[in-house]
């Protein structure tokens, strides 16, 4: 069986308990008061913490028996913010002093759980009418990726989500997009509009002359079908473009 000895969320439930002396007086760490005064300004200002405020909050549940804010700098030191942080690959949060296997994963549970609940807006609702909901799934799925990738959303004739799919996975800077396997995924689907997305891992969400030529390639195939690209939107870390935006469709 696997040690817990490298545990780094001072989690030791396996090791022996020490006798204690009834004369030792054991004094509170001097992160509890730290901990208990975050809270209840959290309590008080909800999500108008800083970044590193809501993360400090995060890492008491994560790392409950020592100082978290030295780790909690670390982390927005190397990746920026705390969207970049939980966008961040298990891999790299390793590489960041305090944080081990099991930290990183419960890292990444936080995000696939803020992704879901981004999704949960947008699921069930006329997507045109909740555009801003849109924007933050797509934001939220997408904008730390480390490779491209090439999302559809599959509208039915009322404009409501029928399915969000990621249809290609490429590298740093391209995803090899079919045409003709959208559209037959959007038979299938029986879906009657389009929203196409897709990341730029270099930050910069502007279109290429090959994300421009792929998306009208898309739109003329799709419309004597009876079926309507929307928009093409590109995310990056610090925006997104919008093709119809733009008048590029």
């Amino acid at each position: 069986m696997a040690s817990n000895d490298h545990d780094e969320r001072g989690f030791f439930g396996e090791q022996p308990m020490l006798p204690v002396k009834r004369d030792t007086v054991r004094e509170k760490p001097h992160y509890l008061g730290h901990r208990d005064r975050l809270r209840e300004r959290f309590s008080a200002a909800g999500d108008a913490l800083a970044d590193y405020e809501l993360l400090e909050l995060l890492l008491f549940r994560l790392i409950p028996r020592s100082d978290t804010k030295p780790v909690a700098k670390a982390l927005l030191a190397r990746f920026g913010t705390l969207a970049e942080i939980l966008g961040a690959p298990v891999n790299l949060l390793q590489e960041v002093k305090g944080i081990g296997p099991a930290v990183a994963l419960d890292l990444k549970i936080i995000a696939a759980s803020a992704k879901r609940m981004a999704r949960g807006e947008i699921s069930g609702r006329e997507v045109l009418s909740s555009w801003n909901q849109v924007l933050d799934y797509c934001r939220a799925a997408m904008a730390f990726e480390a490779r491209e990738q090439f999302r559809i959303l599959f509208l039915d004739k009322k404009n409501v989500l029928i399915a969000d799919e990621v249809q290609q996975t490429g590298t740093v800077d391209h995803t090899p997009v079919y045409p003709r396997e959208v559209i037959k995924r959007a038979l299938e689907l029986s879906a009657t509009a389009l929203i196409l997305v897709h990341n730029h891992p270099s930050g910069d969400p502007t279109p290429s002359r090959a994300d421009i030529d792929m998306t009208k390639t898309i739109v003329d195939v799709a419309k004597p079908l009876g079926i309507s690209v929307h928009d093409h939107i590109i995310i990056g870390k610090k925006g997104y473009a919008s093709m119809k935006g733009l008048l590029l469709i």
